[in-house]
């Protein structure tokens, strides 16, 4: 097994919810581009939040943002975008407002919420980013350049009736998908971390054969599919292990720097 290309999710895989990179993983993720690995991310986070995670490891290629609807290089250039129609942001927008539930758009790589609630400044707080109140009406205002929604509960229950309420009303014009246990993504169809590793290894010449990711949720499920070879964390969620040809040890206890020592450094 020749891995050249290492692509990973964040939270809970590479780093725990808003912390910081550990030591291990950097130097891991250092010896791996010293043995000639291209190491990534695939987030479902913004890309600015995603970016110090990058300079941190030191990584100095496209990174795989929101869910895979932006890949953008480090200095900042577009290489991929995958943008909602304004119209259907406001059909959304218009929705989630009737059913009183919380809604945030990513304009620009800018975040805008309707009120900054408790959910505003949780995930502000894991995220370690600022965004915008501007109301119901100001949402609409901020519909340019939008990746993804977000719509976040108070649970892994709620989040899939959510989830399957915006399928049955908006049908195939929209993929929402869980992330996290309160969080329902809400993206275009055809965006997932998978079209994303697969646009970024044709770009780099890589094979997908030579391709590995590693992740713990199911919105990383379509890449680690995707993926010529698949680690799962220890903390991952079942449907996660059910389908990755390894298992490593939990994000904290570095279970990250581990996978790459044992799956991609002992077998180049």
């Amino acid at each position: 097994m020749s891995i050249k290309l290492f692509v990973t999710d964040l939270d809970g895989t590479l780093l725990p919810s808003g912390q910081q990179v550990s030591d291990e993983n950097i130097k891991a993720a250092q010896s791996a581009v010293s043995a000639g690995v291209t190491v990534t991310i695939a987030t479902g986070r913004m890309y600015k939040a995603a970016l110090p995670v990058a300079k941190a490891l030191g990584v100095d290629v496209p990174i795989i943002t929101y869910n895979g609807a932006l890949i953008k290089t480090v200095a900042g250039e577009v290489l991929y975008s995958n943008y909602l129609a304004p119209d259907l942001v406001c059909r959304v927008i218009d929705y989630c407002r009737e059913k009183d539930w919380y809604l945030q758009i990513y304009s620009q790589d800018e975040l805008y919420y309707a009120e900054r609630n408790k959910y505003a400044k949780a995930y502000e707080a894991d995220q370690q980013i600022k965004g915008h109140a501007v109301g119901w009406d100001g949402l609409k205002e901020h519909t340019a350049a939008v990746c993804k929604l977000l719509s976040i509960t108070d649970g892994a229950a709620e989040t899939d009736a959510r989830i399957a309420e915006l399928r049955s009303v908006f049908g195939e014009v929209l993929s929402p998908v869980r992330s996290k246990a309160q969080y329902a993504e809400i993206i275009n169809p055809g965006v997932s971390k998978a079209a994303g590793i697969r646009n970024l290894a044709e770009r780099l010449g890589i094979s997908i054969a030579d391709t590995m990711a590693i992740g713990d949720a199911e919105n990383d499920l379509p890449m680690l599919k995707a993926a010529g070879h698949s680690v799962a964390m220890g903390n991952a969620v079942e449907a996660v292990k059910k389908v990755c040809d390894y298992e490593t040890g939990t994000c904290a206890e570095n279970g990250w720097a581990e996978a790459v020592q044992r799956f991609v450094l002992e077998q180049q």
